[in-house]
């Protein structure tokens, strides 16, 4: 398994975010962690990035344990968090080689690297441009490519549309379930929006806190569609 959460709990205070979450995801898969708004998500999100420590249960990246081995785990996850993260007055290439520098890497080697993830994700031609005036979706794909400069085995996506047309969104959904397929990288993608959500994901229902159901979307929806059974299973409107 390329990525293993086992009995994760956690609290604020008093009040409980997760409870005994469990769910493995296998390489080159792509996962949708899926769940309304104050399921948990980013909560479980902030464990397995080290933001948070855990307080019970374990979760392991790549086959390193996150607790035992916390480099090792790290150096093969990449992450795009909900709020962007970009230098703004920074181009798009000097924010990757930033990041490169980040992970020990430099000159040619960073940017080969640079260009290898820019050129995957379509964002060639825009290099040379300030993040600053960059659209939406134009800035989640750089740091989708930032995020894979290192090679991770596991790249974590926290609602990476938020604030993105319909358009937008389901082209950077398209272009990252075709990197499962090109590179072999574990996809863990946390959204509330079913229209994000293939046939043949692995779906992982969360709500509450709570793993309410993990498997292929197709089989779990059954009959219903994926909103319908969303709705179903978490009391959301129809």
């Amino acid at each position: 398994m390329s990525l293993q959460v086992a009995g994760l709990s956690f609290s604020y205070g008093g009040k409980i975010a997760l409870e005994d979450v469990t769910f493995e995801v296998d390489a080159g898969r792509f996962a949708a962690l899926l769940g309304p708004n104050g399921a948990g998500k980013s909560t479980l999100f902030s464990l397995m990035t080290r933001l948070f420590g855990t307080q019970g249960g374990s979760i392991s990246i790549a086959g390193h344990d996150l607790a035992v081995a916390p480099l090792a785990a790290m150096a093969d996850l990449g992450v795009v968090f909900q709020q962007t993260t970009l230098d703004l007055d920074l181009t798009v290439r000097q924010n990757l080689r930033y990041f490169a520098a980040l992970h020990g890497l430099s000159g040619r080697e960073a940017d080969r690297r640079s260009d290898a993830a820019l050129e995957r994700l379509g964002m060639a031609e825009r290099a040379g441009e300030k993040a600053r005036a960059l659209n939406g979706g134009h800035r989640r794909r750089t740091e989708i490519a930032r995020a894979l400069l290192h090679d991770p085995k596991v790249l974590l996506l926290d609602e990476p549309t938020v604030g993105l047309d319909a358009t937008t969104r389901a082209a950077l959904t398209r272009h990252i379930h075709d990197l499962c397929g090109d590179t072999g990288v574990t996809v863990l993608w946390a959204t509330h929006l079913t229209d994000e959500v293939s046939e043949d994901d692995q779906v992982i229902l969360l709500h509450r806190g709570r793993v309410l159901a993990d498997g292929r979307c197709g089989a779990l929806r059954g009959a219903a569609s994926l909103p319908a059974y969303f709705a179903q299973m978490t009391g959301a409107a129809a």
